[in-house]
Parts: C-alpha cells; structure tokens; sequence
C-alpha cells in the first residue's frame, strides 16, 4: 500500500499465539544441554559459594540473578504447557498462585501450617514486606512436574483418580524432602525451633501435605489429562526443569551432606530417566 508520498508502506504482522509457542518451543529445543544441566550446575556452585562466603557482596546470593536462574529453569515447563493453557487452566493457575500467597502469609503470621520461619536471603521483590512476589514460580512448578513425572510413570494406571491423585501429593512432599533441607543449609530460610529433618520440623510437611493437596486437586480439575500426555509425547523437553531440580538440590546437599535428601534426589533423577527424559542431544 503506498503513502501519501507514493512510498510503499508494509505492514508489520503480529505473531499469533500459535507462532509464539513454535518459537518458545525451538529456543528450549536448541539449548535444553543449557538449560537443564549447566544453568542449575553454574547455580549451585554459586549458591554454595555464596554460602561458603566466597563470592563478593554483588553477586553473593544476588536476587535477580537467582531469579534469573529460576526463571531459565521454568522456560522447558512454560513452553510445554503454553499449548495447553486454556482459559479454565489459567483461571485455575491464577486462584493456585492466590492460595500460595495467602497460605504463606499465614503461615510467617502465625507459624501455621509450616512452622515458625524466617527467609535469611534476600530473594527479590516482597509483597507485604512478608513474603517473596516469586513465590508461585518457585512452588506451583514443582507441583506441575510431579504431577507430569507421575503420569509418565503410572502410565495406564493414571487413570485411576484414586490413585493417581494420592501418589502426586507423595511427589510433591517428596521434593519438598530434597528442597527443603538444601535451603536451610544454604540460608534461604530457617525454622525457628529447627527440626529433626535437616533443621527442618515435621510440621513444615504437614503444611505441604495440605498445600501439595490443594494444588494437585485443582490441577486435576483445569488440566486435560490427555492433552498433558500428548504433548509429554510430542515435547521431550517438558520435564527438563525436574532435571535441573535434581542436580540442583541434590548437589547442594550432598555437599552439606544430607545424604537423604540427596539420594531422594537421586530418585527422582532416576524416575526420569526410567520414563526416557535424559535424553539430552549430543553437543
């Protein structure tokens, strides 16, 4: 179309939404070697070292870069599930990150229902002053990726509500038996009483016992299992963030030597590979 000037004026197309989920899509396809292993492998040696108090106060336990690094991590997750975000699952998704930060609020009030705790780091942007605004990216997630590594590991039996539900909340509480005693020993937070767990208290998994239900019952509810497991068939990526959680979290506490969380890690790291997700292009 020509101008008032007799120039040919072009007109610039908006990608559609589809267009945008093929781009995400070959970003983690060609970097998933980056993504997966060396941004949690660089991550903690940084978190240890800033621990250890080996780095300079910049980038000792710098908030946006961990933030950054977590957001890195979540990108094979977010691409594989952005074709499945309908409005249902979005509306679900924003009332799980509500429950996330009413729960936690609760809890730093009153010590309910996961023990009397403080954040020792800092880990970004506060709401209320109280609690990190990036909690739902640190914990829905986690939630999200046992119940994907579940219905890969079930297989038909995932059918079964009675039992597919039950066993992701066990997954969930369990990566909270790797996650949490890592933290602690880092610094990320503490428990005023500590714990026989790692000084962490058993209170604490009762709250995740509560949280892990919540969550899994409503993600059951807004997700289409059979669009979950078709594209867990199509994108092979899409638990390459519970890769970056196992050698994250486990590396951290073998090197504290929480030899339990650590081989629950491991654990994990072998569920996906039983299911065929270390499956990382030779580089």
């Amino acid at each position: 179309m020509a101008d008032g000037d007799g120039a040919v004026a072009t007109t610039r197309e908006v990608p559609t939404r589809q267009q945008l989920e093929r781009r995400l899509d070959a970003l983690v396809d060609d970097n998933r070697f980056t993504i997966a292993v060396v941004f949690p492998t660089v991550g903690a040696v940084m978190l240890l070292a800033s621990a250890e108090g080996l780095l300079p106060d910049p980038l000792s336990f710098n908030p946006y870069l961990v933030l950054l690094g977590v957001a890195v991590m979540r990108l094979p997750l977010i691409a594989g599930v952005a074709p499945l975000l309908t409005r249902k699952a979005g509306i679900g998704l924003l009332a799980l990150c509500a429950y996330t930060y009413g729960i936690e609020f609760v809890g730093v009030l009153t010590g309910y229902p996961y023990g009397n705790f403080e954040y020792g780091v800092d880990l970004g942007p506060m709401v209320a002053d109280a609690i990190p605004a990036a909690l739902p990216l640190f914990f829905l997630p986690l939630v999200l990726n046992a119940y994907l590594l579940c219905l890969l590991v079930l297989g038909e039996s995932a059918r079964n509500a009675a039992l597919r539900v039950p066993v992701v909340i066990a997954a969930v509480v369990g990566m909270d038996l790797v996650l949490d005693p890592a933290a602690v020993a880092i610094g990320f937070w503490s428990y005023d009483a500590g714990g026989l767990y790692y000084g962490v208290p058993w209170l604490n998994y009762a709250g995740w016992v509560l949280s892990a239900t919540v969550a899994v019952l409503v993600l059951d509810f807004v997700f289409d299992r059979g669009g979950l497991l078709a594209r867990l068939d199509a994108c092979p990526f899409m638990l390459d963030d519970l890769v970056s959680f196992v050698i994250l979290w486990g590396f951290v506490n073998a090197f504290y030597g929480n030899w339990v969380p650590a081989v629950l890690a491991v654990g994990y790291g072998y569920a996906l590979w039983q299911v065929d997700r270390f499956d990382f292009p030779e580089r």
